[in-house]
């Protein structure tokens, strides 16, 4: 799995590469489902039989997404892609010594590989679920981390372990906390999933107050979203948007990123006008006054608010 995601440039941080050559993903999804002809099925690391506990075993090491646990027939927690994470992780730009809050602590994975990298005593990763976080405890005692499982709302950050100098979200979001921001140092980079994109805020004190501004990467994104949270705005385009548009990842994109403030007719046209802009022409803006995604300028012409959690 590492050596693949090396050759694609998804590691180019040895200490990255360090953290997931170490770390054993096997003992985070003890079970995960897949999709068959029947639906979802459970493979687990106890079945009876060879075959099957060999596909679980391989599928563990698959670069790819595991639903992990499902409730009422709806996922509701997973383990992300690995080159995912590690695209994540690297723009985290964390440095020795930083402490790192992780809002979703999914199987414990993610919070195991920070653990590696910076020490048990700087990181913390919180979940509204207790299920989630003792599942998660237990996984990471047996891969041999123990950074601060806290179960609690994600969106309110853990203020009792701030300032952090990085912030990293595993949950879709409508828009970025402002706990979050208050709980960052000087400094600080928050990286989240906006949309189906993901953003890369850099926090800053200014004349006016704190500010968190950056832009959204070029990758994709898809997660399970913030429990808690309202939903992100993603209303059913109208009819008479043409099927290359309402097919196109990248406008869908913008459709979901500005859907609490453009039409889709309004949206359609914006992004026709900017050629189909890619997200990582997107960005946000958070401040004490509210928070804003924009297009190329946080300034310009093309800026609309985002709803506040």
């Amino acid at each position: 799995m590492v050596r693949g995601m090396a050759a694609a440039g998804a590691l180019p941080d040895p200490a990255w590469r360090a953290a997931f050559e170490a770390v054993p993903r096997h003992l985070f999804v003890p079970y995960y489902y897949v999709e068959g002809s029947g639906g979802s099925r459970r493979l687990w690391s106890g079945d009876p039989d060879p075959e099957t506990r060999w596909r679980w075993l391989d599928g563990a090491y698959a670069d790819t997404a595991l639903g992990t646990r499902m409730r009422d027939g709806r996922l509701i927690s997973s383990s992300s892609q690995p080159s995912l994470m590690a695209l994540m992780l690297a723009a985290l730009d964390v440095r020795d010594g930083d402490r790192v809050l992780e809002i979703g602590a999914g199987t414990g994975y993610n919070a195991a590989l920070l653990a590696h990298r910076l020490g048990d005593g700087r990181v913390t990763t919180v979940d509204l679920d207790p299920e989630i976080t003792e599942s998660a405890r237990n996984h990471l005692a047996a891969a041999g981390y123990r950074p601060l499982v806290v179960t609690g709302d994600g969106a309110r950050g853990c203020p009792q372990r701030a300032p952090f100098d990085g912030i990293l979200a595993t949950c879709a979001l409508p828009s970025v906390p402002r706990a979050w921001v208050a709980q960052a140092a000087p400094g600080a980079r928050i990286v989240a999933p906006l949309a189906t994109g993901l953003v890369s805020l850099r926090v800053a004190d200014t004349p006016d107050g704190r500010v968190a501004r950056g832009p959204f990467l070029a990758t994709s994104a898809f997660f399970v979203a913030l429990r808690g949270a309202p939903a992100a705005g993603s209303p059913e385009p109208a009819a008479g948007l043409p099927p290359h548009a309402l097919s196109n990842d990248l406008f869908r994109f913008l459709l979901a990123l500005s859907a609490e403030a453009l039409t889709p007719e309004e949206a359609y046209r914006l992004w026709r006008h900017e050629r189909r802009p890619r997200r990582d022409r997107f960005g946000v803006t958070v401040t004490r006054e509210g928070q804003w995604a924009w297009l190329d300028d946080p300034r310009g012409p093309h800026v609309w608010p985002l709803p506040e959690i």
